[in-house]
């Protein structure tokens, strides 16, 4: 979908568009019979965004999870708020906005070159407010959520077998479910709860997408943007204490100091069933580690109570610790 998606943006793009108020340009390439979206709907839909050049910014697609969320009113005539509720249930179209219409006034952000910002969208769900109570709208959004989160935990297992399959991975798996294969042996101790350890990592969804990591050239490799206030060093924190998912706090303890590995982490032993940021409910990920440094903890120290698992790894999906 999501190529065929990219491909309908490029066909667009040579014409076709009409001009909506505010200057927004807009082709509606699949028009479905439905009520249009109002302010305060639930809309569930995915979507590409790309620049002038055909460089993908963002994708739901590379997440698997459609953007769902109560249409707000639009900023502006122009942005593209206001095209969607140009749009149905069942809807795709592509907007092209103009970036330095929506960015009068202030520095463009970093990455957004050319003339127009362009999205791809496709309308997957739609839930009318309408006169509904907001219990029984609420109600009715969360079902709906619910129903794409079961559908992602009876995918769960298969999306990691597959990855591992495809990967050639010959991983061995811990009772809790931690998937992990040490493709670099180190030497030395192995941390323990409380040591600080310094690592070097590359996080991934399991559709091989890297969503995360503190390597640059991986960054780069990635296509992720790049933060020139970020140092792209090993991330430091103390296991089991600090907050990283259950899948590092059990997996770095299974590496001595320089050991490489890979992890392959069940949504269980990382976000769950509500998934955080740009992970989703029942999500597993990928993670290769390089475990390059270990301070073990005083042992005369008082012993550090250990936060909950679900806590997230931290870097560009929740600002890393330097």
């Amino acid at each position: 979908m999501c190529f065929a998606l990219a491909a309908m943006g490029l066909a667009s793009c040579n014409g076709g568009f009409k001009k909506a108020p505010g200057g927004l340009l807009y082709d509606i390439v699949e028009d479905k019979a439905g009520p249009s979206i109002q302010v305060g709907d639930f809309v569930s839909l995915n979507y590409i965004i790309k620049n002038d050049a055909d460089s993908v910014l963002s994708s739901s697609y590379e997440t698997g999870q459609p953007n769902a969320q109560m249409i707000p009113k639009p900023h502006s005539n122009g942005d593209v708020l206001s095209g969607i509720l140009l749009l149905s249930e069942g809807d795709s179209a592509i907007f092209k906005t103009n970036i330095d219409s929506l960015t009068k006034g202030t520095p463009r952000p970093k990455g957004m070159t050319g003339k127009y910002m362009i999205y791809v969208v496709k309308i997957e769900k739609v839930i009318q407010k309408g006169h509904l109570s907001q219990q029984v709208f609420v109600g009715r959004c969360q079902a709906y959520m619910n129903s794409l989160a079961d559908i992602a935990k009876k995918k769960e297992p298969v999306a990691i077998k597959k990855y591992i399959a495809d990967n050639n991975l010959k991983v061995a798996t811990t009772p809790s479910g931690l998937n992990y294969v040490i493709t670099k042996a180190g030497s030395g101790e192995k941390p323990i709860v409380g040591d600080t350890v310094s690592v070097y990592y590359v996080g991934r969804f399991l559709n091989g997408k890297i969503f995360d990591t503190n390597i640059k050239s991986e960054a780069i490799k990635g296509k992720l943007q790049i933060n020139p206030m970020n140092p792209y060093k090993p991330i430091r924190f103390a296991i089991g204490i600090q907050g990283m998912i259950a899948g590092w706090n059990e997996g770095l303890q299974l590496l001595n100091n320089g050991s490489k590995a890979s992890f392959v982490i069940p949504s269980s032993l990382a976000y769950g069933d509500r998934g955080f940021n740009i992970v989703g409910p029942f999500t597993p990920l990928a993670f290769d580690v390089e475990l390059v440094d270990i301070k073990h903890v005083d042992p005369n120290a008082p012993k550090p109570k250990p936060v909950g698992p679900q806590l997230p790894p931290q870097a560009q999906v929740q600002p890393a610790k330097k």
